[in-house]
């Protein structure tokens, strides 16, 4: 099931405290599949974290530096460091890579254990120093089908895995969002999202009215899962900390539940495909 989280709800109930995270209950795992190495060895980390991040042409240059800033950041405050000080193994897995168009994914930093505040300085330090790039179109499903395999890979398997995916736009490129969904879902993946909304829509960029409703409705899915919208430009780097802080603690607010499957889209799944053909004709 999923959770439907606004802006206000995360960045109030959702902003954990040091002493919020201390007293959080890890999650009953016992039901839980365990990854393949974790079967054989025993999980490793609590988490194993993707964030995949938007980098298309229509987030502009000042966006991707904050976004980049934001969850470098967040990875080195006090709040971060004391919810994966809680967690039973106090360690995480992460990745974290770019995308666009279908074929466009670019691994930034790949899997990093982080278990305290120097393996977080690195790779907070390994974020910032990588080039800012753009690029064309946004396949949402191109960077779920290329995050999926990373787990398979991973030298630090763990309980949970979680794909975090940002970014501005619907998919307009690739496949279909929703089957790459359900796929992810189906090998006990969670999707959650940080649909980017600190500009009013535009033809020009292919941006979509209720973004946040789109995410929530056609591109995150799995137990827990919820979704973080940013609706103002000084509140970026506070939402990415929020949405990280209750990723690795594998709690949201205790906001009410609404089972996907009891859900029609409220906007239409292949809403980007449509606005695309429409305005090129391909």
């Amino acid at each position: 099931m999923r959770r439907y989280i606004s802006i206000g709800a995360v960045l109030v109930a959702g902003m954990l405290t040091a002493s919020d995270v201390a007293g959080v209950a890890a999650p009953d795992l016992r039901d839980r599949p365990l990854t393949r190495a974790a079967d054989k060895a025993g999980a490793q980390v609590d988490v194993e974290l993707i964030l995949a991040v938007d980098v298309s042409y229509s987030m502009d240059m000042d966006e991707l530096a904050v976004q980049r800033e934001g969850y470098a950041q967040a990875l080195v405050s006090k709040e971060f460091l004391q919810a994966l000080k809680a967690l039973p193994n106090g360690r995480v897995s992460v990745t974290y890579f770019e995308w666009a168009a279908s074929n466009d994914q670019k691994i930034i930093i790949p899997w990093r254990l982080i278990d305290g505040p120097e393996t977080a300085d690195a790779v907070a330090a390994e974020i910032l120093k990588a080039p800012i790039r753009r690029a064309s179109r946004t396949s949402i499903s191109g960077a779920i089908y290329f995050a999926m395999p990373l787990f398979e890979s991973n030298p630090y398997p763990g309980l949970r895995r979680v794909i975090d995916i940002s970014g501005d736009g619907a998919n307009n490129n690739g496949a279909p969002v929703t089957p790459a969904r359900d796929e992810a879902l189906s090998k006990g993946i969670v999707i959650n999202g940080l649909p980017i909304m600190v500009k009013d829509p535009s033809y020009s960029t292919m941006d979509i009215e209720n973004l946040d409703w789109y995410y929530e409705d056609c591109v995150t899915g799995g137990p827990g899962s919820f979704v973080v919208a940013i609706k103002d430009r000084d509140r970026f780097k506070e939402a990415i900390r929020s949405k990280l802080l209750l990723e690795v603690a594998g709690r949201t607010p205790q906001l009410p539940l609404v089972p996907a499957a009891e859900k029609e889209p409220r906007v239409p799944c292949l809403i980007g495909e449509k606005m695309w053909q429409d305005r090129w004709g391909r």
